[in-house]
Formats: C-alpha cells, sequence, structure tokens
C-alpha cells in the first residue's frame, strides 16, 4: 500500500471533480445569481450534515462578499427559527441527493411562505430539484473515497460552486477592496486597506533645510532624521527632496568637491507626494511603481506635513 500514491489519487479525483464542474455552469447558474442580486432580505443557506458544513462556509463567503447572508440547520426551523424568514429571503438549499428528508420537510414551509428557492444538488431529477425555482447540479462522477460513500468530490465540488456563485455576486456588485476591508475590519488586510497616510505618517523632527544649504550640513540633517531622506523647502514649500543613494552618488561624483555642493545640486525637484487620506495599499503601488522607499504627505498647498516610509506601512 503506497500512502503517497493514494493521497496524490484523492486529489486527482476531486481535482477532476471541479474541472468537470465548469461544465455545469448554465442558464440555471445565471438565474440564480440574479435571484440572489435582487434578493431584499437576506439569502438563507440550508442543509444538513456535511452539506450543512459546506453550507455555513457558502454562507460566511456571501456575507463578506456583500450579500448579506447566513446559515439556518433546517433541524432549527421546526423549534422557532421560521421567525427569521421574510418573503423578500432567497434560500439556497443543498443536498448532494436531494432526498434529504430533514431539508424536504422544510421546502413546503418556503414553498408557502413565497420565498423562491435554489437547489444545489448531484439529483437534477430529485424532488429538491423539481421544487427549486432553479437547480444548480454539483453531481460528481465518483467520491475519492475508495468506497465511493464518503461525501469528498461532492463536497468540494458544491463548495466550488458556491465560491462560483460568490465571485459572480461580487462581479455584479462591482464590489472593490474597499468594500472589502470594510467588512474585515479587523483582519490585516482590512487594517491596510483603511489606513491612511494621515495614521501613519511621521511628523515630528522632519529632515528640512533650504535647497542652497551645502551637502556637507546637509548629510548631518539627513543622518539624525532616520529616513534616509531630507526635504527641501523655500518659503514653506516643498522644492525638492534628496536620499541616502543622491548622497553617495555625489560623493563619487565629485569627491572632494563634493562639501562645496549645494541640496539643489542633486536633489528631485518634483518628489512623489501624496494627501493625508490616501490610503496605506495605494501608497504601496507608488513606491512599488516608481521603486521608491518614502512619499511626502503634503496639503492642499503643497506644504509638508508628515513622510511615510516603506516600514511604516507594515502594519
Amino acid at each position: 500500500m503506497n500512502i503517497k500514491e493514494i493521497g496524490k489519487q484523492a486529489i486527482y479525483d476531486e481535482a477532476e471533480a471541479v474541472r468537470d464542474l465548469a461544465e455545469k455552469i448554465d442558464d440555471e447558474f445565471e438565474k440564480a445569481v440574479d435571484l440572489m442580486i435582487s434578493c431584499k432580505g437576506k439569502v438563507i443557506v440550508t442543509g444538513v450534515g456535511k452539506s450543512g458544513h459546506v453550507g455555513a462556509k457558502i454562507a460566511a463567503t456571501l456575507a463578506s462578499t456583500g450579500t448579506p447572508s447566513f446559515f439556518i440547520n433546517p433541524l432549527d426551523v421546526y423549534h422557532g427559527d421560521l421567525g427569521v424568514m421574510t418573503h423578500d429571503d432567497v434560500v439556497l438549499a443543498i443536498s448532494n441527493s436531494g432526498q434529504t428528508d430533514e431539508l424536504l420537510r422544510f421546502i413546503p414551509m418556503v414553498l408557502h411562505m413565497g420565498i423562491p428557492i435554489i437547489g444545489m444538488t448531484g439529483n437534477p431529477m430529485s424532488l429538491l430539484a423539481k421544487y427549486s425555482d432553479c437547480h444548480l447540479n454539483v453531481g460528481v462522477k465518483k467520491e475519492a473515497c475508495p468506497l465511493n460513500l464518503a461525501p469528498t468530490s461532492s463536497t468540494t465540488a458544491t463548495l466550488v460552486m458556491g465560491d462560483a456563485l460568490a465571485i459572480a455576486l461580487m462581479q455584479k456588485r462591482q464590489f472593490r477592496p474597499q468594500d472589502f476591508a470594510h467588512l474585515h475590519p479587523g483582519g490585516e488586510l482590512g487594517k491596510r486597506l483603511l489606513t491612511t497616510a494621515h495614521d501613519v505618517m511621521r511628523r515630528d523632527d522632519l529632515p528640512v533645510f533650504a535647497p542652497e544649504m551645502h551637502l556637507g550640513e546637509a548629510i548631518i540633517l539627513v543622518s539624525k532624521g532616520k529616513l534616509g531622506l531630507g526635504v527641501a523647502e523655500a518659503e514653506g514649500r516643498i522644492v525638492g527632496i534628496i536620499t541616502d543613494g543622491d548622497i553617495r552618488r555625489a560623493m563619487e561624483r565629485w569627491q572632494a568637491e563634493f562639501f562645496d555642493r549645494t541640496v539643489s545640486d542633486i536633489m528631485t525637484r518634483e518628489p512623489k507626494t501624496v494627501s493625508p487620506d490616501t490610503k496605506i495599499t495605494e501608497i504601496q503601488r507608488i513606491m512599488q511603481q516608481y521603486k521608491i522607499h518614502s512619499v511626502l504627505v503634503v496639503d492642499d498647498d503643497k506644504r509638508l506635513l508628515g513622510v511615510v516610509d516603506s516600514y511604516s506601512c507594515m502594519i
């Protein structure tokens, strides 16, 4: 018994099930997306057993990508949870066989309330498929289980179909990174998408000098500033910037004449600037595009407010 080969074969079987699933995306899929996008209430996902576990994940993915959704166990419906459902909702019912008794006993209640049903099963001829407003076929040729019994390929296919719905809905809603951040404020991505230059910029003891200053003096201020740069100002406005790299190259070029040169001889006259409300993600994009490690934060009059460097973006 080659354990590694058994593991590989299980992955191959599930990968094949996912590849075959793409061919099952049809008009019913588009109808399901339309039902969910036009839903004025919530998408209520339901299922029993392994389908229920997968359904809970699908509901969480939908909710986190802009489609109000939650999971409900059909068994709980018989004990009062039916009260959470309204006529504005849509039900996504999941069952591989489409014949799960607990789920089928729940369906008449949904039909009585006039709530649209999206059925997701591996059996297009099942009762659940029959009573659904649209049906998503997640049938697989075989399970990865050697007995062809344990839900493996079928649950993977169901999970992937749920992701396909979520992605299609994101596109229809024109869901943006900023929207994702607002729904994930506690995560690292949310913090980066919501944090602005104003939140992380250094404001105090900035290395600022006049463009006429000799480089021998300027290099001391740049070193004390510990930002790897210095800002040249004239009449309170930014006129240029010099970096450690500029200083090194100037030393190599002018050698003994270096100390006779001024900041204006080496400064970059149009440094990259951002406003205080610029998001950290945009600042990172600018740094990557122009291969720089810092940007200057300025007000509407181009007056220096602070500096954001690459380390400040590591939140």
